[in-house]
């Protein structure tokens, strides 16, 4: 179920798309914290993503506003072997519902272990070698 209809307008006959950034429909795991004085944490999986920003939505009706953090579990391992994850910080523009929108202000990939398949053969690699 998507949280946010398509943002367009009509104009003689045409829809226009009024976003500045193209979206993507990306189904990932994401973690969430609030920052400032009530902080605080969380799950939930993203519905679409950009460049600008990502929407995505949490398993219970909250109140979202502030500045956020996230942390996007990427589908793909660096060199198969390494987890990534996005994370971006940025702040809350909506919420409406379980659906959260974030403008993102900054966003970098991150490591974030070994990957299951490659944690398995890697240990077994480490372990022969002694």
């Amino acid at each position: 179920m998507s949280v946010a209809p398509m943002v367009a307008c009509q104009f003689d006959g045409f829809s226009i798309e009024r976003r500045s950034r193209a979206r993507f429909p990306l189904n990932l795991a994401v973690e969430y914290r609030l920052l400032g004085k009530s902080e605080r944490c969380g799950i939930g999986k993203t519905c679409n993503i950009s460049s600008a920003g990502v929407l995505f939505e949490v398993p219970e009706r909250q109140l979202f506003s502030g500045l956020i953090e996230l942390m996007v579990a990427c589908p793909c391992a660096l060199d198969g072997a390494c987890a990534l994850k996005l994370v971006m910080k940025g702040r809350v523009v909506r919420s409406e519902g379980r659906g959260v929108a974030i403008e993102s202000s900054q966003h970098e990939f991150r490591t974030a272990g070994l990957a299951s398949g490659a944690r398995r053969r890697d240990l077994k690699l480490l372990m022969s070698n002694t």
